[in-house]
């Protein structure tokens, strides 16, 4: 893990880089702080330690797989880490951002092998930084994947003081004949939803635009509907799907997986359908935290507006064979993950119409 550092500092007895900006010792007691989190984060097929300019990680582990295909997937929190500089509170944010790298990977069947990241600051605070990437390291250990380097970047003029924003990528690795994907979607199939944390890591756009510049809400404001502050519900991290969704894999005839982020249930589960198929999903079989409810009502938006946006409770699909949903939502409870049937596919339609997911019914009263 490489790191670049740099704080906001003039003093006349540094040198011409801290003059301009780059305090070289504030990256290093940063890379000290995050050594131990990062550590625990390493799977055996990880060589060497930080420091370097690279990451190394023994491929010689794929030599047991008949036709092994690499999978890749990059992403960041975007702008949830307002709410955590807003805060001042770091340790989660890591999370999310790895719950949208591996639970993107892990739809087509991959496992995740490693992370890497990428953050960018204004002013370099080691302990801020290594909170982030504690963060980072909790998701990796929730992933079972390891944290094999990254990027702490200053840029003092570019980004206020204590402004950051965090990225990363993952690779992980299937088998070429377990790819899940629309290919494998058969009329029939049930789709079993998994619930999601929260909000997770999208919309924070809008729900910040609502909660907090038109309706004038404070952070620390308390909402009974939420049960507490509002900042600590729009800081609860983003559920980590990866290693459920490899168990049921192992264990059930899955047939694809779509994970629910920007642009909601309907689209994103679209994108993992044939030509031809519909799945009807029945909003009456789960009912949303009310945060989302709460969005909707403080912004006078239409359902259409929240749907099409947020995860509506639901941060992770499976098509799964209709014999087999009982197993899938028992072994999902045995493993904590509140799950349900939420409705089935259909089709195949006349013609070659595009794959749709239809929304029916109503969210049940609370």
């Amino acid at each position: 893990m490489t790191e670049q550092a740099s704080t906001g500092s003039a003093d006349p007895s540094k040198g011409a880089y801290a003059r301009a900006g780059v305090d070289i010792e504030a990256g290093e007691r940063a890379v000290s702080l995050m050594k131990a989190s990062v550590a625990r984060t390493h799977r055996p097929e990880v060589l060497g330690g930080l420091g370097g300019f690279a990451g190394f990680f023994d491929a010689s582990a794929l030599a047991g797989y008949r036709h092994p295909v690499l999978a890749t997937s990059t992403d960041g929190v975007g702008t949830k880490v307002a709410i955590a500089q807003a805060m001042d509170r770091h340790h989660t944010i890591g999370i999310d951002l790895i719950g949208m790298l591996v639970d993107d990977l892990v739809v087509c069947g991959a496992e995740p092998l490693f992370v890497t990241d990428y953050i960018a600051c204004g002013r370099l605070v080691p302990e801020r930084i290594a909170a982030i990437v504690a963060g980072i390291a909790a998701g990796c250990e929730q992933a079972g994947c390891a944290l094999l380097g990254g990027e702490t970047a200053e840029h003092p003029g570019l980004l206020h003081a204590d402004e950051y924003d965090v990225a990363g990528a993952t690779t992980g690795v299937v088998e070429k004949d377990a790819i899940l994907g629309a290919d494998r979607v058969r009329p029939g199939d049930v789709a079993i939803a998994m619930a999601s944390s929260g909000l997770h890591s999208n919309g924070y756009s809008l729900v910040r635009h609502v909660l907090l510049e038109q309706a004038g809400w404070a952070l620390d404001r308390e909402v009974p509907e939420l049960g507490g502050a509002l900042g600590e519900t729009l800081l609860v991290p983003t559920r980590v799907y990866a290693k459920d969704c490899l168990a049921l894999i192992e264990a059930v005839e899955v047939h694809a997986m779509s994970h629910i982020t920007g642009g909601g249930l309907a689209n994103n589960l679209a994108r993992v359908l044939p030509a031809g198929i519909s799945v009807t999903i029945d909003r009456a079989t789960w009912q949303p935290a009310p945060i989302f409810g709460l969005v909707r009502e403080v912004g006078g938006l239409s359902a259409d507006d929240v749907e099409n946006t947020l995860n509506m409770g639901v941060g992770m699909v499976a098509l799964v064979s209709e014999n087999e949903a009982d197993r899938a939502l028992e072994l999902l409870a045995e493993r904590g993950v509140p799950a349900w049937v939420a409705g089935r596919a259909e089709g195949p339609s006349a013609g070659a119409a595009p794959a749709e997911v239809r929304l029916v019914g109503e969210h049940p009263a609370r």
